[in-house]
C-alpha cells in the first residue's frame, strides 16, 4: 500500500526548528500577560474601582481582547527577528531590548495593580515607553515587519501613560 503522506517530505529539522521558535515566541508574549494579569486581578475588582478615572478610561471588557491581540503581534515581531538565527552582537542586543521591554511590561502590571503605586506605575510605563521605541528601533534592520507589528503597541502604551498620568492628577 502506497503511503499518501511522507512527513520528512513536507518537514524537516530547519522548518520543525522555525515552528518551534514562532510557538515559543507567541507562547513568551501571551505568558508575559499571564503573569501581569496575576496583579491585575488582586485590584481591579477592589482598589481600582475606588479610584478616580479620567472620562476617558475604558470599559474592563476592552483590555483583555487588546492585550491579547496585542501580544500575539508582539510575539510574531520577536520570531520574524528571532528566526534569523545570527550571530552578531546587534542580533543579541535586539533579542535583549526585547526581553527587557517584556519585564518592564510585567512590571508595570506588579507596581500599578500589585503595589497600588500610581506614581510607581507611572514611572515604569515611562520606561516601557521608552523601551518600546528602543526596540522598534533595534528591529527594524532585521525586519521592518517586525519593528512596525509593534507599532500599535506603543499607541496602547502611549494611550495607557495618558491614562497613567491622569489617574496620578486626580488622585495624587
Amino acid at each position: 500500500m502506497r503511503q499518501f503522506f511522507q512527513p520528512r517530505q513536507y518537514l524537516n529539522r530547519t522548518t520543525g526548528i522555525t515552528i518551534l521558535r514562532f510557538m515559543l515566541s507567541i507562547v513568551l508574549c501571551l505568558s508575559a500577560g499571564i503573569i501581569g494579569s496575576f496583579f491585575t486581578a488582586q485590584s481591579v475588582d477592589s482598589w481600582y474601582l475606588l479610584i478616580q478615572k479620567p472620562p476617558i478610561t475604558p470599559p474592563g471588557w476592552v483590555f483583555a481582547p487588546v492585550w491579547s491581540v496585542l501580544y500575539v503581534l508582539m510575539g510574531i515581531s520577536f520570531f520574524l527577528v528571532w528566526r534569523q538565527n545570527l550571530q552578531s552582537r546587534a542580533y543579541r542586543d535586539a533579542l535583549t531590548v526585547f526581553i527587557f521591554q517584556l519585564l518592564l511590561n510585567i512590571l508595570w502590571s506588579m507596581v500599578f495593580f500589585g503595589f497600588r503605586s500610581i506614581a510607581g506605575g507611572l514611572v515604569v510605563i515611562v520606561l516601557l515607553s521608552g523601551a518600546i521605541i528602543r526596540t522598534m528601533k533595534i528591529f527594524f534592520p532585521f525586519s521592518r515587519a517586525a519593528s512596525l507589528l509593534l507599532l500599535p503597541y506603543l499607541i496602547w502604551v502611549g494611550y495607557a501613560l495618558v491614562l497613567n498620568s491622569w489617574i496620578f492628577m486626580l488622585n495624587g
